[in-house]
């Protein structure tokens, strides 16, 4: 195992930055996440850890030993990728004993080591099989296992869910974490799944085109983001942001569509137009007459089982919350919307800077 340091680590195209200047320490034996857009740079940073892409400027350092100029070998990481990349004409067994085999390693360890990393993926009675007989999920643990059976220093993934359908990610989801749990090995994972980040990491880098706009632990990024792009990328739906205007700055209120509110804030802010950020989940509609609520017309409404999302027209502010199933909501109708002032956000409009 192995911890992580980047210092001013920079990546360049030609004449393009894609990553600008990156200072980061990832703990050993951490599950650590790169979350953002499609673009943002997050396989640039893996390709770089991994020594598959030079860095134009900057240092690496695994355990305190510069790795910025070793090759992929001689960094001892092992790597699985969105596609599986398995050997068609193999076996499981032969697939996940390939990179022993490449180091040489004596038959009665590859052996060993493959038995056990089949056994920890649940791959036992496959290992006769080609990849064209197993399934999707199946292909993939196959590629998880000739990772695991080098017992790298570090593990790099790269999006190695996306191609699995929408049950077979979650259940590989919750592999990957009994994995890391028994094993405990330094694994960097890139995902732009904000609900796959959240629930796997012990901390998440939130990227924005190269820069870094917040590190913290899944809990921090989603209940105390920083900025707005922290705010609505984390999350699905997406937080809702509402222009308003400081009343008053001592207590701190804004005026938000005529509505007064007291949000919890960490300093007062520098200019007068503020940003009301408000999650979905936190925001009820419904039919039932609320003295406390705030009438509302309500623009779309989508079933999600147990509830439904519905979209609302607030005075010229669109927001999406929340009903219960038995609402009987549809397009036109006249609601009640309702969330508490203690529960909204506040950021800066021009710079989107957190309160």
């Amino acid at each position: 195992m192995a911890g992580i340091r980047l210092e001013n680590v920079q990546k360049r195209f030609g004449s393009v930055t894609v990553i600008g200047g990156m200072d980061l320490s990832i703990h050993d034996g951490e599950f650590f996440t790169f979350v953002g857009p499609s673009g943002c740079g997050k396989s640039t940073i893996l390709n770089m850890l991994a020594g598959l892409e030079s860095v134009s400027g900057g240092a690496i350092y695994f355990d305190d030993v510069a790795v910025t100029d070793l090759s992929p070998r001689e960094r001892d990481v092992a790597m699985v990728f969105q596609s599986y990349a398995l050997y068609p004409h193999m076996t499981v067994y032969d697939n996940m004993a390939f990179p022993l085999r490449m180091r040489k390693n004596e038959r009665s360890r590859i052996e060993s080591e493959v038995t056990r990393a089949a056994s920890m993926l649940g791959l036992a009675e496959l290992l006769e099989r080609k990849p064209r007989e197993l399934s999707g999920g199946q292909r993939q643990r196959v590629a998880l296992g000739r990772a695991l059976v080098r017992s790298p220093k570090v593990f790099l993934m790269d999006e190695p869910l996306s191609n699995l359908d929408a049950r077979l990610r979650l259940e590989t989801r919750g592999e990957l974490k009994r994995l890391h749990k028994q094993l405990g090995t330094t694994t960097v994972y890139v995902t732009h799944d904000q609900a796959e980040a959240l629930s796997l990491s012990d901390r998440i880098a939130v990227l924005d085109r190269g820069d870094i706009r917040q590190v913290g632990t899944p809990r921090e990024v989603y209940s105390d983001p920083a900025n707005t792009f922290v705010a609505g990328f984390m999350g699905s739906p997406s937080m809702n942001f509402v222009p308003a205007v400081v009343k008053r700055k001592e207590p701190l209120t804004v005026e938000c569509n005529g509505l007064v509110l007291s949000p919890a804030v960490k300093r007062v802010p520098e200019e007068d137009g503020v940003l009301v950020g408000v999650r979905p989940e936190d925001i009820s509609v419904s039919k039932r007459v609320n003295d406390e609520g705030i009438t509302v017309s309500v623009l779309l409404v989508e079933p999600a089982g147990p509830f439904h999302w519905v979209d609302v027209a607030w005075g010229p502010a669109v927001l999406r919350g929340m009903a219960e199933a038995q609402e009987d909501l549809a397009p036109g109708d006249r609601a009640r919307m309702a969330f508490r002032s203690d529960q909204t956000l506040l950021f800066e409009a021009a710079s989107g800077l957190r309160v």
